[in-house]
């Protein structure tokens, strides 16, 4: 039942709202994955940046990726969490470990072992609209424990506008999605994440000389 309420909200009424309210333009999108193991990795600046995510993927008519998200946050009262796990499927983390040898990510270790496409917010929190902040490590220890899975660069542009971290209202906004090569483990945790960091970069560059010609 939770997998019909999924399809339902993507398929049908995030996809109206994304698609025919904001407004959404793919740049790449044959980079996408067509199957896991992956995890797609992208700037964080709306919540509605999981649901453009999430619309890309249901178009390949493959099986939804899981969004890794902050069990604090996600599952504080039963309406809630039925409505974050059931019908947004995210995969909730801890952030604090009750013991020393608890491993924090171990969700997300059986979630890549089936074959799972990840949706991973490598900033951890919302930041400022269209300005990637600093990355935390736990995509690095995620490529060292899985080197063969690739990790998917995403920019998104016009969702910090559209929606804001601290407000309600849904400002109509294009959205502009580009999909950059997938990276792969290569031996150092830093080497990583100044990939993942110059890959995200390079796109929000893409996306800043898109948007000034168009001022011209």
């Amino acid at each position: 039942m939770s997998i019909l309420f999924r399809f339902l909200y993507y398929g049908i009424f995030i996809r109206l709202v994304v698609l025919f309210f904001l407004g959404l333009n793919v740049r790449q999108r044959q980079r996408l994955p067509m199957q896991g193991p992956a995890i797609l990795v992208s700037n964080h600046n709306s919540h509605l940046d999981t649901m453009v995510l999430m619309t890309l993927i249901t178009r390949h008519g493959i099986p939804l990726p899981k969004p890794v998200a902050a069990a604090d946050y996600f599952l504080r009262n039963p309406l809630m969490r039925w409505f974050s796990t059931k019908v947004v499927g995210i995969l909730p983390i801890k952030r604090k470990k009750d013991h020393a040898k608890e491993d924090l990510l171990q969700p997300v270790y059986e979630a890549l072992e089936q074959s799972e496409i990840l949706i991973f917010f490598p900033e951890g929190s919302r930041g400022e609209p269209e300005k990637l902040a600093e990355l935390k490590g736990g995509i690095a220890k995620l490529a060292e424990k899985y080197p063969q899975v690739p990790i998917v660069p995403i920019w998104m542009y016009g969702l910090g506008k559209s929606l804001p971290r601290g407000e309600a209202l849904l400002v109509p906004f294009f959205c502009d999605v580009f999909v950059g090569e997938s990276l792969f483990w290569q031996g150092e945790r830093k080497v990583l994440i100044e990939q993942i960091r110059h890959s995200l970069s390079t796109l929000e560059q893409q996306a800043g000389r898109l948007h000034d010609e168009d001022l011209w």
